[in-house]
């Protein structure tokens, strides 16, 4: 069975810019899966821990085989072959991967909740999630439109330099 993700990609920390790219390659290799579309890349400010370099944020939809937990350990995986570590809440990384969305599912198990909880609020995803999806309703929080709306004084802007989505 064919299931479609959505997956958050950011870093700020070794050649941000290359990281968010080699993410999207990294994506395109798991097994069963297709990169089937690709945000432009945003920089933003860092939330919560703010002595921190700001950020590159992207987006990429998946097809993919796999199912939500599988997904999950491809993507922690990729994080630490990036070097990620968690030092602290919103530390910099090198490479962080964020399972936003699967199919139309609202899960909340030990290890992962999706849609991912506080993406609803967050600019530096909604942006990036609207370049390819603008149409998309969230499970639980509603029209994606909506959601941009309420972070509209949040700092989330496209890079000059950024691929075509």
């Amino acid at each position: 069975m064919r299931h479609t993700a959505f997956i958050g990609l950011g870093s700020n920390l070794e050649h941000p810019q290359q990281q968010i790219l080699s993410g999207f390659s990294e994506l395109e290799a798991l097994p069963d899966t297709r990169v089937t579309a690709r945000s432009r890349l945003w920089r933003s400010a860092p939330v919560g821990y703010a002595a921190q370099p700001d950020f590159v944020n992207a987006v990429a939809r998946l097809s993919t085989g796999l199912e939500p937990e599988a997904l999950l350990d491809a993507l922690l995986a990729i994080e630490r072959r990036h070097g990620r570590r968690r030092e602290f809440p919103n530390a910099p990384r090198t490479l962080d991967l964020d399972l936003l969305l699967f199919d139309d599912r609202s899960l909340d198990t030990e290890r992962l909740t999706v849609p991912h909880p506080r993406m609803g609020g967050r600019a530096f995803v909604l942006r990036p999630l609207a370049d390819i999806a603008p149409e998309l309703r969230i499970p639980g929080m509603g029209p994606i439109a909506n959601l941009l709306a309420q972070c509209a004084d949040q700092n989330a802007s496209p890079m000059e330099t950024s691929p075509a989505p």
